[in-house]
């Protein structure tokens, strides 16, 4: 016999799968011995089936493709790994607000690389201009979602074995708990035990503290076995849940959303279509019949300034037409959108808009309308261009310029001092030849081409600039035509935003809060009684409790029963109310006769 099996008799030791010992060794050295001699082959057989043993390294246990699967997946779904996905989710999501986004703004995205000839051709490579449609920031968003949906539904099937599960059985020894108690009542054991359940369940019985089970006990006696805190895991799991709703919803939001941006002139309407939006961005699952069909006309702008030119309110007045219903009255406000076909229409910005006739060389009209400027100040002076394609006669005309809405005119130049139009003014210079919108290439409709134009210039060769106020007309030089300002309207610019994930998105949200709250001030405790009757119980006890014998005996000497309860309670982890719940627990148990009570907490 080994020494190993000579401490625990005829049972081997234990040791892991495909681990040699040395005792091991001298085991099957041993036999090959006695196997040699019995053939009378002698011992040179056993000493070098010795070495060869003693030669081998450990053999460990190799895992296969099911078990290096295995391995992969319980790493997965772990809470380390959730937890550091859910970190580096957050990481790679910082690009996303550092570098400018196709998605929202293909003109800075273009800007970057112009200015980044190097690194930005290698940043646009790696998706880094549409982080949140990269590769791998899709990869670590999925690899999330496994690890959430791995960690919720092994831990959600062991939470409700749990609560339908009976609290666990009284310990049989109380005097090990930190926390526990005893006290002797007059009470029969059925009272004791149905004032044990009222003040542990609580009450609202729909609603219990804590879930109780009683077992009758042989002799009389009954033990009461209470549980709480299994809403600390059901916020835990909740929260878990909420998080994992957050990414589906987003990422379903990202499948079916829409965006578009449109300007919309006083007195002009615009439709819910997609060619109606002046830029419109929508998600891969989105179908553009989804589109509510509704008008919007802007009836009036009004702007409000302080005297510093300080903005002091905006207001869109509009009639909105939806299907099936009357057209009626509405107002959009910065902060307050408007709901109209199941999208938020925001005011994003807004302007003005001179409103010009351009006749070409022949007097006849080759441009009438309203022409956004763009803002460019907080006192608005706003940049803009007019093309002036299709005259009868002579070339295409090209106006850019500047509206000052009040005009401060100086030998220096001219500046707008207010946002209000009291003194409007727009100062043009003047191109002609091919705009090259016959080429088929798109363009800006804020900016001019003047690669295959001619500036107006003066005799001296400076170029020409004209001065237009509003009523005014002014004739172009070299003879291209005149221009006329009838009026100075403003504009709005609309942000239309549809998102069906977004209810849903708050609603997770309010969940993972609420789940976190229950599961971090949710106490887990268990409380057990055991109800003796005392006659009973002191039968069953030795000399060094005679005293508790003889305190269960009646004052008077007659031996009146009664009935001993001891309590114990227990908490996972730190938790300062145990104490007091034990004590809430036995108060209730003691009733109205707290003579002969054991007080002394052990």
């Amino acid at each position: 016999m080994t020494p190993d099996r000579a401490r625990t008799g005829d049972r081997p030791a234990y040791r892991p799968e495909g681990l040699v010992t040395e005792a091991d060794d001298v085991e099957v050295n041993a036999a090959d011995a006695d196997a040699t001699d019995a053939d009378g082959t002698g011992g040179g057989g056993a000493d070098a089936g010795r070495a060869a043993t003693a030669g081998d390294a450990p053999q460990l246990p190799r895992l296969g493709v099911v078990g290096t699967l295995r391995f992969v997946w319980r790493q997965l779904t772990s809470m380390r790994v959730a937890l550091m996905l859910l970190m580096l989710l957050a990481v790679v999501a910082v690009p996303g607000s550092v570098l400018p986004q196709r998605p929202q703004d293909p003109a800075a995205v273009a800007r970057y690389l112009e200015d980044n000839a190097t690194l930005g051709p290698w940043l646009d490579r790696l998706g880094f201009f549409d982080v949140y449609a990269s590769v791998w920031f899709s990869a670590v968003y999925l690899l999330l979602f496994v690890s959430l949906v791995g960690c919720i539904l092994p831990r959600l099937r062991a939470h409700l074995r749990a609560v339908r599960a009976r609290p666990p059985r009284a310990p049989r020894r109380f005097e090990r708990f930190g926390v526990h108690d005893e006290v002797t009542t007059d009470a029969s054991v059925d009272d004791v035990v149905e004032r044990a359940r009222v003040v542990l369940v609580g009450r609202v019985p729909r609603l219990p503290r804590f879930r109780v089970d009683v077992e009758r006990q042989p002799g009389g006696g009954a033990t009461v076995s209470a549980e709480r805190g299994y809403l600390r895991e059901s916020g835990n799991i909740l929260f878990h849940l909420a998080l994992l709703g957050i990414l589906v919803s987003v990422a379903t939001g990202q499948l079916l959303h829409y965006r578009g941006q449109a300007i919309v002139v006083e007195g002009r309407g615009f439709a819910n279509a997609v060619t109606a939006y002046d830029t419109f961005r929508a998600g891969t699952a989105f179908d553009p019949r989804s589109l509510v069909p509704f008008t919007m006309t802007l009836d009036r702008f009004s702007a409000e300034f302080t005297a510093d030119a300080r903005p002091r309110d905006f207001t869109a007045e509009v009639t909105l037409a939806e299907p099936g219903a009357e057209p009626r009255a509405e107002t959009i406000k910065v902060n307050h959108p408007l709901s109209a076909g199941a999208a938020k229409v925001y005011l994003q910005g807004n302007g003005y808009a001179p409103d010009v006739v351009v006749r070409d060389a022949a007097g006849e009209v080759a441009f009438a309308g309203p022409v956004p400027f763009l803002p460019q100040d907080a006192v608005y002076t706003s940049n803009g261009v007019i093309k002036v394609p299709d005259v009868t006669t002579g070339e295409q005309i090209g106006l850019q310029g500047v509206l000052l809405p009040t005009a401060v005119v100086s030998p220096i130049g001219a500046a707008s001092v207010h946002p209000q139009p009291d003194e409007p003014l727009l100062v043009l210079s003047v191109w002609s030849g091919d705009l090259g919108l016959d080429e088929g290439i798109p363009q800006n409709v804020y900016e001019l081409d003047t690669d295959a134009m001619t500036q107006a210039t003066e005799d001296d060769g400076t170029a020409v600039t004209l001065f237009v106020e509003p009523g005014q007309t002014v004739e172009l030089p070299d003879g291209l035509g005149t221009i006329t300002w009838e009026g100075l309207p403003r504009f709005v610019a609309l942000d239309l935003r549809h998102d069906p994930a977004l209810p849903w998105i708050l609603a997770c949200a309010i969940g993972c809060l609420v789940g976190l709250a229950v599961s971090l001030f949710t106490p887990r405790r268990r409380v057990w009684l055991r109800i003796t009757p005392a006659a009973e119980g002191a039968e069953g006890r030795d000399a060094t409790d005679g005293g508790e014998a003889a305190a269960a005996r009646g004052a008077d000497g007659s031996g009146t029963r009664r009935t001993v309860v001891a309590g114990a309670a227990l908490a996972r982890g730190d938790d300062v109310g145990l104490a007091d719940e034990l004590a809430r627990v036995m108060d209730q148990v003691r009733g109205d006769h707290p003579e002969g009570q054991d007080d002394e907490s052990r």
